[in-house]
């Protein structure tokens, strides 16, 4: 039983030093791992802190900032622009071809009274039929 203990307790520290990093080193043309960093490369760089821009060049940056947003915003209202122009000329082609189906309707049924009409009437809706082809040429001329 205290055999097995030892054991179980050997495996657990092993578990351990297994899951630690490990690292390659370069000696002398030869590889080498270890689990400790290789000698010379905890050396840490020193980075030196940028210096503060003059006051030129951050007025400088703050105008260029400034006109790009600027231009933004005009190229924000542009696009509104167009957008509502576009709604307003399709909601007035839509409201031509309406007025344009009407008045092909109109004159149809302008016709078909002109087919039925006799006597001295026929040449009232004649003249009924040829003003409604020319309202229908003037405002729908495709």
């Amino acid at each position: 039983m205290h055999r097995l203990l030892s054991i179980a307790t050997a495996c657990i520290l092993c578990q351990g030093q297994a899951a630690a990093a490990i690292y390659k080193c370069h000696e002398g043309g030869r590889v080498t791992y270890a689990d400790r960093p290789c000698p010379g490369a905890g050396a840490e760089l020193a980075l030196r802190a940028a210096p503060p821009p003059d006051p030129e060049t951050q007025a400088r940056m703050a105008r260029a900032r400034d006109m790009v947003l600027e231009i933004d915003k005009e190229r924000a209202e542009q696009t509104l622009r167009e957008e509502r122009d576009g709604e307003r000329a399709r909601r007035a082609a839509l409201a031509l071809r309406k007025r344009c189906d009407k008045l092909r309707l109109q004159r149809q049924w302008l016709e078909e009274d002109l087919a039925r009409t006799r006597g001295d009437a026929k040449e009232a809706a004649r003249i009924k039929v040829r003003r409604q082809a020319e309202t229908l040429a003037v405002e729908c001329p495709a």
